[in-house]
């Protein structure tokens, strides 16, 4: 749902050339066990990918280290008094990469994405409710330099949420 918080743009920058060196089949087992459960103790994941807890807790270390992932507690928003998000699809003239750039610093997005397509730039807002959407929208992303069209989705039913798509 969410481009992480702390991470540029060109941080998280997918293509099918780089990919993060992901040790082996060991550290990408590690990853998925903990995508399952990010709370679960190095000393059960050593036993499950036979090494010693210590040699589990460097390599978890290097991938957060290295960005390949988080441990993060992911909140469910309406629960936590956030009741209105949005996926807002921007358009934007010359370079997209300032226009990204200040999107980031706005606390209440918490994903930025550059697309391909009808939109140069996908955010999703989080927000206390309607007023505090509209404000943000109003007087922060379309008074951004380069910003020329905005289009929003609210969301109304989230009907799948996951993060336990394993590696590749």
């Amino acid at each position: 749902m969410a481009q992480q918080r702390g991470a540029s743009p060109a941080d998280r920058t997918p293509a099918a050339n780089q990919r993060p060196a992901l040790t082996d089949a060991v550290g990408k087992r590690i990853i998925e066990l903990l995508q399952r459960d990010g709370r679960r103790p190095f000393v059960s994941i050593a036993a499950e990918v036979g090494l010693s807890e210590g040699a589990v807790r460097q390599r978890v270390q290097k991938l957060i280290d290295t960005g390949v992932m988080q441990i993060v507690a992911v909140t469910d928003p309406l629960v936590v008094g956030f009741t209105r998000q949005a996926m807002i699809g921007i358009k934007t003239q010359g370079d997209v990469g300032p226009v990204a750039a200040a999107l980031c610093e706005i606390p209440q997005i918490d994903y930025v994405v550059t697309t391909a397509g009808s939109f140069d730039l996908l955010v999703e807002v989080v927000c206390e409710g309607d007023a505090e959407l509209l404000e943000v929208l109003m007087t922060q992303i379309r008074t951004i330099p380069g910003v020329t069209h905005t289009e929003t989705f609210v969301y109304l039913k989230l009907n799948k949420q996951h993060y336990d798509w394993g590696t590749r």
